[in-house]
């Protein structure tokens, strides 16, 4: 057989950039889990599509299944890979960019938890309350866990300079926020004495993120304006902003919507209204915020663009920030009867489904040849035995 051949031959095969199939776990980061955050916000968003199309509910309902599917599957490879490659697997402590993806662990587990709400209690009924539940609280131990302990390894363990900053800093950090969003969807669902408790909760959720978030993005933009835009496998990182001020926006919206009820029955009614006023105004602010920063992601990317960008797991980022804004922008659209906001917010989904497309394509393709199994802890540390 000729070179040429065996080489195209070899190629065709499943993970034949690999040297066995065991690399797979080997080689797991979580990285993977972006994928799930992508997938979930996408069928969260074709869910709330102002436009009547028939068909689309189902489509949203299956992208569901597919990202719990997908879940379960990266959890149970993280899981091997901890427990075959432990000495490998513990390197991600010290790695000053993979170890920011700890943050992807929760945030796709809240899409989850979301997808439960909007399609699983049609189909199963009451039953799933108290699954969505337990599921949320374990979301918030852990992204609570994530927004302090990441930060504490980089204050005393990982490598930092100013010039080496992208927006991958936020990945820890936001999972609070997203998972006080999720909280808001929760409440209404929940019996009386708990819907107070997750309602406190998600505003303390809030907090714990948001102001973080936001301070991280002041130091971006002086890390951007000293030392320029970040290498292009980094493009994908421009959008990561967007993310805390629309997960932010949608927290203050769905906490606002709860905020009446829940507090009324705690003798605290004139604080509910006042929460509720203040979280539609604070959303169309934070909103504002978001427009500029998607705006310059739109034109960083352009660049990008013109240069070339090579594919990795990071272009995930294009994802679930533009799903998150793209959410924000139709529940304004609905809290403020502005056909604007609706509108925009179904061009944003639209925009949305394209890029899902295009970044869901190649990284199937490349998750069959195994090329986007590398781990940068493993090749950091020992880069001739990385593969």
């Amino acid at each position: 057989m000729p070179l040429a051949d065996a080489l195209t031959l070899r190629q065709s095969k499943p993970f034949s950039q690999l040297d066995r199939p065991l690399e797979v776990i080997r080689q797991f980061t979580p990285h993977w889990f972006a994928v799930t955050m992508g997938t979930g916000i996408l069928a969260l968003a074709l869910a709330a599509f102002p436009l009547p199309i028939p068909g689309l509910h189902q489509v949203a309902e299956g992208l569901w299944l597919l990202n719990a599917l997908l879940f379960t599957l990266f959890a149970g490879l993280y899981a091997a890979r901890w427990l075959l490659f432990f000495d490998e697997a513990r390197q991600i402590f010290a790695h000053a960019t993979v170890s920011m993806f700890f943050g992807t662990i929760p945030m796709g587990l809240a899409t989850l938890i979301n997808g439960l709400l909007l399609f699983g209690l049609p189909r199963w009924g009451e039953a799933v309350v108290p699954l969505a539940l337990g599921l949320w609280w374990l979301d918030a131990a852990m992204a609570l866990a994530c927004g302090v302990l990441i930060p504490y390894l980089m204050f005393t363990r990982q490598e930092h300079r100013i010039d080496q900053m992208t927006a991958v800093w936020l990945l820890p950090v936001v999972a609070a926020e997203v998972a006080a969003a999720s909280g808001g969807l929760l409440v209404p669902h929940l019996a009386a004495g708990e819907q107070f408790t997750v309602l406190i909760a998600s505003y303390v959720l809030w907090a714990y993120s948001v102001p973080i978030a936001l301070s991280l993005l002041v130091i971006l933009l002086l890390r951007l304006a000293l030392h320029k835009l970040p290498p292009a496998s980094m493009a994908a990182s421009s959008w990561l902003a967007l993310g805390p001020i629309g997960t932010g926006a949608l927290g203050l919206l769905v906490l606002g919507t709860d905020a009446p009820a829940v507090l009324a029955a705690q003798g605290l009614a004139g604080i509910g209204e006042i929460a509720k006023g203040l979280g539609l105004l604070g959303a169309v602010l934070l909103w504002g915020l978001g427009l500029w920063w998607l705006a310059l992601a739109v034109l960083v990317t352009g660049r990008y663009t013109r240069q070339g960008i090579p594919f990795n797991l990071g272009w995930w980022g294009f994802t679930f920030p533009l799903g998150v804004y793209a959410l924000t922008t139709l529940h304004l659209g609905e809290a403020l009867a502005a056909p604007f906001f609706t509108g925009l917010g179904a061009v944003l989904v639209v925009a949305l489904v394209l890029l899902w497309t295009l970044v869901a394509s190649r990284t199937l393709a490349g998750a069959y040849r195994g090329s986007l199994f590398v781990s940068p802890c493993i090749a950091h540390l020992c880069p001739k035995t990385a593969r």
